[in-house]
Order: C-alpha cells, then structure tokens, then sequence
C-alpha cells in the first residue's frame, strides 16, 4: 500500500516514520525544502525518543521518501494525510488556511480515485470543507473524479509518541462510506492485531472526540491545580489528596498531578478552539472557560512564591531554571511555563541560568540572550540565590544535592512539579516550597 503524507511536523512525521515501518511505501511532503534536504539525510527536525532510528531505517529500505512537489507521488497513492499545522488565530479558532491550501492542491492535482484523510487537529467540520475545496478545483478542470474524505485525529504524547502510534489505547476514524471504512481497515490492520480498538464513527464525531479528548485531560490538569492552591490555604497536603482520589476506579491516576499548568502543541490550542466552536454555536463552553483560565495563572504560581520569598524584590538575584521544555522527553517549547516564568523574573531584573537537556536550541529562538544556558544542571545552579524545577526530565529525579548545595549561594527549591520530597529536602537543608503541599 501506497500513502501520501502532507506535513512533515511532529505529527506527519511520526505517522509517516511508523507506518513505514511495518512496510507501507510512505511519500512524505513539505513545502521546506531545507527540511525536506535533511529529512532525506535522517536528520529530523524534531526530537522524539525512538524517532531518529525508524526514519533512518526505513529511508534506508526505500519504505519512506521525502518530497517537495506533491505532483510525483499524490496519484500513485491510495491514501493522502493532511497533517498540516492549524496554529490558533487571535480569536483562538483553529486556522485553516494550511489545511484548505492542501485540499486545493489536491483538487488541481487529483487524476483518478484518491482518499483524502484529515489528520491534523481541525474544528467540526473541516472535512466537509476540504471536500467543498476539492470539489471546486475539480469542477474548475472539468473532471469528475470520484474521491473520499475522512477524519482520523491523532493520539500522541510528545516524548511516547512512537510507542502511542504502534500500541494506541484507540484509534479513532469517521467515514462517510464502507470502500472508505475498509481502506482504513486495511491500513490499521497490523496496529489492531493485539486487540488495540479500532473505532469507526461519523466524521464529526471524529473530529470531536479528538477536541473533547484533550479538553478532559486538560480539566484534570486545571481542576488538580485548582485542588493544590486550595490545599496550601487550608493546610492539606496535594499530594496525600492526589493517592486519596487517584485510587477510585472512576477517576483514576492520570493526569492529576499538580504542577505549573499545561504547555505544548495541544492542550492550549485545542481548549481555546473548543472554546471558541461553542461560541459559534451560540453555546458557552463554562467548564473549558475556566480549564484555561485556570491554566494561564497556574504558570506563574512558582515566580509568585518565589518573588514572596524574597520580600516583593528579586533584582540582580540569580534564578537557576531546570528544564525549558513543556515536559520531559521533547524539545517542544510552544506554550511552556517557562516562558511565563522566564519573562516574569527578567521583568523584575532578576538574572537567569537555565538548563535542559534537549530544548536550548528551541529555548534562544523564543527567549534569546537574556538568559544563560548552561552545560549541565550543577552548572546552572552556581552561584544561584534559588533553583526552580520546572521540567521534571528524569536527570532532575536523583540530584547531588550535597553538591549542588555547595554550589548554590542559597539552598531554595521551588518544585513546580512536587518532583521531591520536603522532609527530605529541609532535613538536607534547603528551603522548599512545592505546589500544593
């Protein structure tokens, strides 16, 4: 089986990598030619675990091609994927332009039977759209050529995206026919073999289920945060709070960790567009309101009692920041708390030394020279008057922290991610403050 993919970022890449390897003939298209030129070196242009060997390996074995003109490979194939970008516009709607750009691509393209499947996250119907856009082009050339159009969202954790494609919990397809249903079928096929469901719906209900999906994650996150800042006032404990309800079968464990809000690619987008559809729709979506406000000021609840500590002035003070990204495992910086937090502690002078292991090179893009970056996180906390943990990368887990206080000008902690335990902490002599605890 034959599939074009268009979009070489982190969603069309992963997709694209793990098809391949397990033997669809994968042409993937961008219209970067500099990432296309170091795509077909093996260089990926984003850091996933797992990512950089499954591409090497199947451009190796001829599975996986990289493209700049989709006129060589869209009519050889039996499946293309939009998996363009959908940035939120300033009224946080998804923009559709990418997406609608591709449709009339393939409508002035398209020379015999094709399905075209909307991978990219896309507000309800969009695929109604992108078939109107093909449409038009064909009708435009004077051809009746018979295509479909289906919705299959994506499921990926940024850092286990590999192993979320090839062991998915769900994987979630609408259609609007059978030939449709049994194309999917056929291509999922080897990914359902070990009992992973393969779910088939309307398309708009595809497209939801990916928005309301996120948007639940997200109010776990929010409503736990909210539970954390309660719980300093009266005087509970979070985290004790967190195991009391994460052992009810009904709530579960996931996704109700305190911490500093949620950030990526995903999360914010997909709240602010859900949003956004239900005032479209003449309906106030009053929860996932408040699941982003929530959020937004969750991300500068660390730098709050950070800057109260040190008595409202923190000029000239030296702030060590561990971890950049917006979690473990990617160099993804889109949305991430540091921003927040870089941005507020440099608005009050302060002076920073930062270090993750993955994310400097995204980190200059977005905050420049104003910070320093560091070699290692011993490095960056020399010298520092407090250490904010704010991404809990798995060499933050066991710090030296004898040497680290021999390091410091004042051993304070600040765990944006209640990473480590305060007893052990002040009994090693530092000040620690955590969320919600």
């Amino acid at each position: 089986m034959t599939i074009t993919i268009i979009g070489t970022g982190y969603v069309g890449l992963v997709t694209g990598a793990c098809f391949a390897d397990i033997g669809v003939r994968v042409n993937c298209v961008d219209i970067n030619k500099e990432k296309i030129e170091a795509l077909n070196n093996g260089i990926s242009p984003i850091y996933e675990p797992g990512l950089n060997e499954i591409l090497q390996r199947n451009i190796d074995n001829g599975r996986l091609t990289f493209h700049t003109d989709l006129d060589n490979v869209l009519n050889a194939s039996e499946v293309v994927f939009i998996a363009v970008g959908t940035p939120p516009g300033e009224d946080g709607s998804a923009d559709l332009k990418y997406v609608l750009d591709v449709a009339n691509q393939i409508g002035e393209k398209l020379t015999d039977y094709i399905l075209v499947v909307t991978k990219s996250t896309v507000p309800i119907g969009t695929s109604k759209r992108v078939k109107d856009a093909i449409s038009g082009k064909l009708l435009a050339r004077n051809k009746d050529i018979r295509f479909d159009v289906a919705s299959n969202p994506e499921f990926l954790k940024e850092g286990a995206a590999i192993n979320d494609f090839k062991r998915p919990d769900r994987i979630v397809v609408g259609v609007e026919n059978m030939k449709s249903k049994q194309m999917m079928e056929k291509l999922y096929k080897p990914f359902v073999i070990n009992g992973h469901p393969l779910l088939f719906m309307d398309v708009a209900s595809a497209e939801m289920t990916k928005y309301a999906a996120n948007a639940m994650l997200a109010t776990k996150i929010s409503f736990m945060n909210d539970i954390a800042n309660l719980c300093e006032k009266i005087g509970a404990n979070v985290n004790s709070v967190r195991r009391g309800i994460g052992t009810d079968s009904r709530i579960g464990d996931k996704f109700i960790y305190p911490g500093i809000g949620y950030g990526g690619s995903c999360f914010p987008k997909d709240v602010k567009a859900l949003v956004q559809i239900g005032e479209e729709n003449e309906y106030r979506m009053r929860v996932i309101e408040s699941v982003e406000a929530v959020n937004n000021s969750q991300k500068s609840i660390i730098f709050e009692k950070l800057f109260k500590h040190f008595n409202g002035n923190i000029r000239d003070k030296v702030i060590c920041l561990w971890g950049l990204s917006f979690k473990p495992n990617t160099d993804d910086m889109r949305e991430a708390p540091s921003i927040v937090i870089s941005n507020l502690l440099l608005s009050e002078k302060a002076k920073i030394q930062a270090y993750d292991p993955v994310a400097k090179l995204e980190a200059k893009e977005i905050l420049g020279s104003n910070i320093s970056y560091c070699k290692n996180y011993i490095d960056a906390a020399i010298g520092a008057d407090a250490i904010i943990l704010i991404t809990e990368w798995e060499e933050f887990r066991l710090p030296d922290w004898d040497k680290i206080k021999s390091v410091v000008n004042s051993p304070t902690l600040f765990d944006g991610r209640n990473l480590y335990e305060r007893e052990a902490l002040e009994a090693n002599g530092f000040i620690y403050f955590g969320i919600g605890n």
